[in-house]
């Protein structure tokens, strides 16, 4: 075999040379070396826009209920297709993707591209993409509650009731979780961290409720009106 020299970016297993890249796909999610999430969020993105200038061209032989149903289905798939892997992420990196939300409300409402998009985002219901991360994350927490999530994503949560020394305290008749502590920024936003920062802040009846359909109603009534002040 030949050898591989030291500084290169490939390396060797086995018999097998493995050649480094930058930017990998699992799943349909884009991983960047640095766990930066850029690369995802800029070709979700680039798709979503592609999709929107598409219906732009017909929107007004679609109508309004028909290009709304289009957008959900066509942009927010993809917006919201394992978006719990953003969380963490600040405002500034997540602005591609607000920035298709607020083209999305334009074509639905019919708006020219300076308008004013806090009102439309507020009548189409449409949370921005920061509680729709938290939307995800906090389901995947209320289906770990019931059983009904992967046993590697329930491994990851541990209730405060479960911990002896806490069980007595008020987080844990809150069915809060207990927030593991990290030592790099990175660490906060993994899921063991960002799924209980996110559960801890909802009102203890919907943290309690069981029946998901009830959970995910109560759940944007009160992600929209942290996002709107309401």
């Amino acid at each position: 075999l030949k050898k591989i020299p030291p500084g290169s970016d490939v390396m060797q297993a086995g018999s097998s040379v493995i050649k480094s890249v930058v930017v990998v796909r699992d799943l349909g999610v884009f991983l960047d070396a640095q766990l930066s999430m850029r690369e995802h969020i800029s070709r979700t993105a680039q798709v979503c826009f592609y999709h929107l200038r598409r219906l732009r061209s017909i929107r007004q032989l679609l109508g309004r209920d028909v290009t709304l149903k289009l957008v959900v289905a066509l942009v927010f798939s993809r917006l919201d297709y394992c978006n719990a892997v953003l969380a963490g992420l600040p405002a500034v990196t997540l602005a591609p993707l607000q920035r298709v939300l607020h083209a999305a409300a334009r074509l639905v409402n019919g708006l020219r591209p300076h308008d004013h998009i806090t009102s439309a985002l507020k009548e189409l219901h449409w949370l921005p993409i920061a509680q729709r991360i938290d939307y995800k994350l906090c389901l995947l927490v209320h289906k770990s509650v019931i059983g009904i999530a992967p046993a590697y994503l329930t491994n990851l949560l541990t209730a405060v009731a479960d911990v002896p020394s806490r069980f007595a305290l008020r987080d844990a008749s809150n069915g809060n979780f207990v927030v593991p502590r990290t030592r790099l920024k990175l660490g906060d936003r993994a899921f063991s961290v960002a799924a209980p920062l996110a559960w801890n802040r909802l009102p203890t009846e919907l943290k309690t409720s069981r029946s998901t359909a009830v959970f995910k109603r109560g759940l944007k009534t009160f992600l929209f009106r942290i996002a709107y002040n309401n």
